[in-house]
């Protein structure tokens, strides 16, 4: 990743928002592809805020991130409970997740697939420790006014696969 482009990742990253999903649109297309056995573990999850309806559902469920335990046993919705624990929220999330390398956007990049939901989260290197995710699905169940929901994946500390 080029020095400008870790500069705009934390310049977003730190905004509090509104932010103009063009802009982050233009950061993916610059950003690496990552293969889905790469990224398995633990990983931080928080949402750029440009105003997706999507920010305000994971905001009420106290979402936390995901987890990638196997290509085959994914949890996409890992949520914090009213006394601190963390548990896969898999009503919400309607079941769990699986891995995938999938195109996007003319690129193969790791992809989670949603069980229950026809939702695809995709992904993109930051760097090793950091991961940008674009959720794609059909339109009232992910896109709202044409517009994907972005987000981001930091690994948890000792969450190495």
């Amino acid at each position: 990743m080029s020095t400008a482009v870790g500069q705009r990742w934390r310049t977003l990253r730190a905004a509090d928002g509104p932010l103009d999903p063009d802009e982050l649109d233009a950061l993916w297309a610059e950003l690496a592809p990552v293969d889905a056995s790469e990224i398995l573990g633990a990983w931080r999850g928080f949402a750029f805020l440009t105003g997706h309806p999507i920010e305000k559902v994971l905001a009420a469920s106290r979402w936390h991130g995901k987890r990638f335990d196997a290509l085959d046993d994914c949890k996409p919705l890992i949520c914090r409970a009213d006394d601190g624990s963390l548990y896969s929220d898999t009503k919400a999330g309607r079941g769990e997740a699986g891995l995938w390398n999938v195109e996007f956007r003319g690129e193969v990049t790791a992809t989670m697939v949603y069980d229950g939901m026809p939702v695809l989260d995709h992904f993109k290197r930051v760097d090793e420790n950091t991961l940008m995710g674009v959720m794609n699905g059909k339109p009232g169940v992910v896109l709202a006014d044409g517009r994907h929901f972005y987000f981001g994946l930091e690994r948890e500390a000792g969450a190495a696969a």
